[in-house]
């Protein structure tokens, strides 16, 4: 097959100037630089944007903060959801551009991007629209004293914890921000967006079906720009209230700290890891690489909770390792805007270079690299899924996170030896455990430290579920109610009567 034929509204799209989106409407900005946006299927230039500075922090921020103390305090919860609602109509009716104006950034193949950074994204604004009528506080019961016939009464509020900072990763760029920017409108907050700038483009777009989906100007902002520039300032302004980062450890780590210094503002971090998938000996060697494919390769590793660390009974490691050769080989490598697509090409520069010194990494410690381990010929940013046979649980590919195409494999014998090597991590974003033996299983779940255990299948969220890690992987839930928590105060009111 060949690539799928672009949308007139994407071709027009991409020869926009590009700046931010401030106050209900596009902005350049008064800053004279620009960075470029590449196709990484191609190598090329597709996009220029306008880099951000203080003067467009400080309007998306005053922006919010009018918004949030005026026409967006003044909207009832009902029309908040309604809003939601209309902009999932809106991502639906205007899909395939989204879609393809995704794939060309990203590097997702199409019926990915199709998939989840729309059609889900579509999904997550309506489980969200359907929570802005039902945050609620509570009755107490007090047991204060009356000295003179008095009585007490007391109740909870939660209350929208003011303008919200999110800052978006590169590899999902329309859902991430949408889990962002749903549970802040829902809960009353508004929003400063600041996009991956391997990815921006896509953002501004939906920014402008918000508009036309009748949510007020200055509840989504975006501003443009590198993380160290904008990021910083965007934290650091006054009216930031709250920080919701998605991203690498090294780099929420530092978010972090710097919320807490400047006035112990709110942050949600959801921050990857090093993650684990587990088989058990009573699964076939096809049914193991089905689960190794699904939880390890989809969009060439690039998903936080992907797994990176395999661990195959000692039984069936060799039969494993070939088949998965096998299947992994049959994957057609190509054009993100073809159909056909299964493996298409890491989403930057950057990123693809990180890849390449990982498998020099592997050879230096003697790993065995099963398949793959090389970038293909000819342009764009691709690499051979790739299979790594580890020497032990100290192997650098078994510890540092890859965030590519890149499954790391070592047996084991005993189940309780499985459970310490899982958990020999300092992440734990999430795992999975995969077996036919459901009461083992059971009796497995507590054993395994992380956010977000899968059994029987891997990187599979909804918005029911809370999603998040624990230790190194990050702080906060998003999605079920427990989002709720992360974007609300709780305020307490006492009556003596």
């Amino acid at each position: 097959m060949s690539d799928i034929h672009l949308l007139e509204s994407v071709t027009t799209f991409l020869q926009h100037s590009h700046g931010h989106y401030i106050n209900g409407v596009p902005v350049l900005g008064q800053e004279n630089e620009a960075f470029s946006v590449v196709n990484p299927a191609s190598g090329e230039v597709i996009a220029a944007v306008n880099q951000g500075g203080e003067h467009e922090v400080n309007q998306a921020m005053q922006a919010a903060s009018d918004a949030f103390h005026g026409a967006w305090a003044q909207t009832s919860p009902m029309e908040r959801g309604n809003c939601l609602n209309r902009l999932a109509d809106l991502l639906q009716k205007n899909s395939e551009e989204l879609a393809q104006l995704e794939s060309l950034c990203s590097g997702k193949p199409i019926q990915l991007s199709r998939m989840l950074d729309v059609g889900a994204s579509a999904d997550y604004l309506r489980y969200f629209a359907g929570w802005s009528t039902k945050i609620t506080g509570e009755t107490l019961n007090v047991s204060l004293p009356s000295f003179k016939g008095e009585k007490y009464s007391a109740f909870t509020r939660r209350e929208p914890i003011g303008v919200v900072v999110g800052i978006i990763p590169w590899n999902f760029s329309i859902m991430i921000a949408i889990w962002k920017l749903g549970a802040a409108l829902a809960c009353g907050c508004t929003i400063v967006l600041k996009p991956s700038e391997y990815t921006p483009l896509t953002l501004l777009r939906v920014a402008e079906l918000a508009k036309e989906a009748g949510i007020p100007d200055g509840v989504i902002n975006i501003v443009n720009g590198l993380g160290a520039r904008v990021g910083t300032s965007l934290i650091n302004h006054p009216q930031c209230a709250k920080v919701t980062f998605t991203g690498s450890v090294p780099t929420g780590i530092s978010v972090g700290k710097l919320a807490l210094e400047q006035g112990m503002k709110r942050t949600t971090l959801e921050l990857g890891g090093k993650n684990a998938a587990a088989f058990l000996a009573d699964m076939t060697v096809e049914k193991i690489v089905d689960g190794i494919l699904e939880a390890g390769y989809a969009y060439q590793g690039q998903i936080c909770a992907a797994a990176e660390r395999f661990y195959i009974p000692s039984v069936h490691m060799d039969a494993v390792l070939a088949l998965l050769s096998e299947r992994l080989a049959a994957m057609k490598i190509g054009s993100p805007l073809d159909e056909s697509t299964e493996v298409g090409p890491l989403a930057n520069e950057k990123h693809y270079k990180k890849i390449l010194s990982m498998f020099e990494t592997a050879r230096k410690e003697g790993n065995e690299i099963v398949y793959g381990g090389y970038a293909l010929e000819g342009p764009g940013f691709f690499v051979a899924p790739t299979v790594i046979k580890a020497n032990s649980v100290k192997d650098t590919l078994m510890n540092e996170e890859t965030f590519g195409p890149i499954g790391t494999f070592l047996s084991y014998d005993d189940e309780e030896e499985l459970i310490t090597m899982m958990n020999a991590t300092p992440f734990g974003l999430s795992a999975s455990l995969w077996t036919n033996d459901m009461s083992k299983a059971m009796r497995m779940t507590p054993c395994i430290k992380a956010g977000m255990l899968w059994i029987n299948m891997h990187t599979f969220l909804d918005p029911a579920v809370p999603f998040g890690g624990i230790k190194s992987s990050g702080v906060g839930r998003e999605f079920g109610s427990a989002f709720i928590e992360h974007y609300t105060e709780l305020k307490s009111v006492m009556m003596r009567y």
